[in-house]
């Protein structure tokens, strides 16, 4: 119980909710969407609680070990949020203008249920922009906060992996580009915040 409390105790709802509105857009479930639907297509089965227990083991694992192995390295936090920062920066700008920065691998041929794991929770959404957004800040939030943020992450992309088609027939497409559009303004205002707050403290 004293570990709990301990772990808990610094919990703040502010703290919260910012880092659940940063981190889902990182995730980014809803602008995941099509890809999704293209799978089912194919006649891949995902399983939405699989691929949720997945990504969050993988984030969890990486938010609790991430540090130690920048010490291994010999970084500093604030160096880290700095060029997360950046990284994550460029990645607004691909939500906000519809442009390709990073290039992903495409995976071909028929993928089974239980592979359908490795394609979504990793490297989708437990891939490296939540490993550096995780890791940035870090230096700003509690991991107590932090784990409730991914906790409530999780969910959310469980019911838009479970509710994909409901999603995409009452929204539409526009609806869902909007979202989008939203989430990545927020994330690099997010991004700047990272950048220019830690630059300060490292001067």
């Amino acid at each position: 119980m004293e570990a709990l409390h301990a772990f808990f105790g610094d919990f703040d709802i502010w703290q919260v909710l910012s880092s659940f509105v940063f981190l889902i857009a990182i995730i980014d479930p809803f602008g995941n969407i099509p890809i999704t639907i293209a799978m089912q297509k194919k006649g891949i089965k995902i399983n939405a609680a699989k691929v949720c227990v997945a990504s969050l083991v993988i984030l969890m694992a990486f938010l609790f070990l991430g540090e130690w192995i920048l010490k291994l390295f010999g970084v500093q936090i604030e160096y880290f949020a700095i060029a997360g920062g950046f990284i994550i920066f460029l990645m607004a700008l691909e939500m906000i203008l519809d442009i390709v920065i990073f290039q992903n691998d495409k995976l071909e041929g028929e993928i089974s249920e239980a592979s359908s794991i490795v394609p979504l929770a990793f490297p989708m959404y437990a891939g490296p922009g939540a490993f550096t957004a995780l890791l940035a800040i870090t230096a700003e939030y509690s991991i107590g906060n932090l784990c409730i943020s991914l906790l409530l992450c999780m969910i959310v992309l469980f019911f838009v992996l479970k509710g994909t088609n409901w999603l995409t027939k009452y929204l539409g497409q526009t609806a869902l580009y909007i979202i989008r559009k939203f989430f990545g303004i927020i994330v690099l205002a997010i991004a700047c915040k990272l950048m220019f707050g830690n630059l300060a403290a490292v001067f």
